[in-house]
């Protein structure tokens, strides 16, 4: 829901930072690659329950994020990389409240897997639809510089971070978080679902 806001306001700093990157010579796959290790990096310090860098290596695993598709533009976008950086991030995604359930298991094994099972709701309707998207050809004109339709939802990338810094913030809140969070993607996969019954008829 906030994503489109989210590029507006970060598009001119983050394209100035992607020409820089360019010009040094750093790829978009490597800036990936960072992103996700950084990413795996956050889960493992959440796991330890070490909360402050967790918050802090989540925030520059975003950065990474929003940068890696800003210097492929710079240079020269490909379906590899597109393919790359959607993988890891859902993966990136799961680590989080995983990471959650290792601090805590008592208290956090279940919320957790809640929570991962409304991502997989959410992941799911997201990849099916942009998968039938392409075949048909269609294009989403709200995010025209996506590898693949951009379907969105109530729940989006710029809502996850925020759940995941609140997480951080107030770990001892992880149940009530993760259960209200699971319950904003069951109505994004409900209504991604009716969209797509819809778009495909």
């Amino acid at each position: 829901m906030l994503d489109r806001l989210a590029v507006r306001l970060l598009r001119k700093p983050v394209t100035a930072a992607a020409v820089v990157l360019a010009r040094m010579g750093i790829g978009a796959n490597s800036i990936s690659l960072l992103g996700f290790a950084l990413g795996l990096g956050a889960a493992a310090c959440i796991a330890s329950a070490r909360y402050a860098p967790g918050t802090v290596l989540i925030l520059l695993s975003r950065s990474c994020d929003a940068l890696d598709g800003a210097v492929a533009r710079q240079t020269r976008a490909s379906d590899a990389g597109g393919f790359l950086d959607i993988a890891l991030d859902f993966l990136f995604y799961a680590s989080i409240p995983l990471a959650f359930a290792l601090a805590q298991p008592v208290s956090n094994a279940l919320p957790a897997a809640v929570l991962l099972t409304a991502f997989m709701g959410t992941s799911s309707s997201f990849l099916a639809f942009a998968a039938l998207a392409a075949k048909r050809g269609m294009d989403n004109t709200d995010y025209p510089d996506k590898s693949i339709y951009f379907l969105g939802g109530l729940t989006e990338a710029t809502e996850t971070l925020g759940v995941f810094l609140a997480m951080c913030l107030w770990p001892q809140h992880f149940a009530v978080l993760a259960y209200g969070f699971a319950a904003l993607c069951a109505i994004t996969t409900a209504t991604r679902i009716v969209w797509g019954w819809r778009a495909f008829q």
